[in-house]
């Protein structure tokens, strides 16, 4: 029940067993040269004031340039603000103040114009119809220092950055299992808690019902994703469960219900 699967996410006090605080935070490197190169896909953010997001995405196009090309090309109605290749190499393509085309359809926390509230960066990489490969340490270097001065400048709390299939879970998967969150929250960027060991369990699947599932939707739903607390074990709530384990449970990405992924979501909400 899922009583029993919240006395997992306790520690022997009865609190919940969250991860240690981050280290202290350290003076960012000083961020690599940013070459420009405008797309024309942008138009004015729809709201007042600056972005409060930031939303990590791969290109999954086989080079940086090719990905370069088609976030600048006219018809492809795409864009990003930055770009990070291999190399640890920034193109920004759209200046933070201005609305870029990267989120698509997309919900969190009760807004679906993530496009306005949020800064977005592509990190190359082939992406998981060439092979998935891991994100190269230059690149990732390149990307804390960038996250951390998008951050600091905007005030952007940590629950606040997120994947692309967080957002956007039934189209994305993005940036996906092999990328490092834990990395990031070490350098004090996003939110994260260590996940839940997996223990066997088959969980809840398509077709499943019950109050259990229910509960596991509303703290779906109070982290920010889009789903309602129906308590049927649907297409959306399969997608919704795959992006969580894919940003905090990467061991296992199944989109099944199971105990561990139902206990790292408890440890994320108590951690909020």
């Amino acid at each position: 029940r899922m009583r029993s699967w919240r006395r997992s996410a306790l520690g022997r006090s009865g609190s919940p067993a969250l991860p240690p605080s981050p280290p202290a935070r350290y003076n960012p490197p000083m961020l690599p040269p940013i070459r420009h190169h405008a797309s024309p896909n942008i138009e004015p953010r729809r709201l007042v004031g600056g972005p409060d997001m930031l939303i990590l995405h791969y290109t999954g196009t086989r080079t940086a340039e090719e990905a370069l090309r088609w976030l600048c090309f006219p018809d492809s109605k795409v864009s990003c603000h930055y770009l990070i290749d291999e190399d640890g190499r920034i193109t920004q393509m759209v200046e933070e103040a201005e609305r870029a085309w990267h989120a698509g359809v997309s919900h969190w926390a009760g807004e679906d114009d993530i496009n306005s509230r949020s800064v977005g960066i592509e990190i190359h990489n082939v992406g998981h119809g060439f092979g998935y490969p891991d994100f190269p340490e230059a690149q990732m270097r390149a990307l804390e220092a960038l996250c951390r001065d998008i951050i600091g400048r905007h005030a952007i709390a940590k629950e606040r950055v997120l994947a692309h299939s967080d957002v956007a879970p039934h189209r994305k998967i993005d940036p996906g299992e092999k990328f490092d969150w834990r990395r990031l929250w070490q350098a004090g960027i996003g939110h994260w808690v260590e996940p839940a060991p997996l223990d066997g369990d088959s969980g809840f699947g398509p077709g499943d019902s019950g109050g259990e599932i229910a509960q596991a939707q509303a703290l779906l739903l109070r982290y920010g994703y889009g789903i309602e607390p129906s308590g049927h074990f649907d297409q959306r709530t399969r997608f919704v469960v795959a992006a969580l384990q894919r940003h905090w449970r990467p061991a296992k990405v199944d989109g099944r219900l199971d105990r561990s992924s139902v206990a790292t979501l408890e440890r994320l909400v108590a951690a909020l």
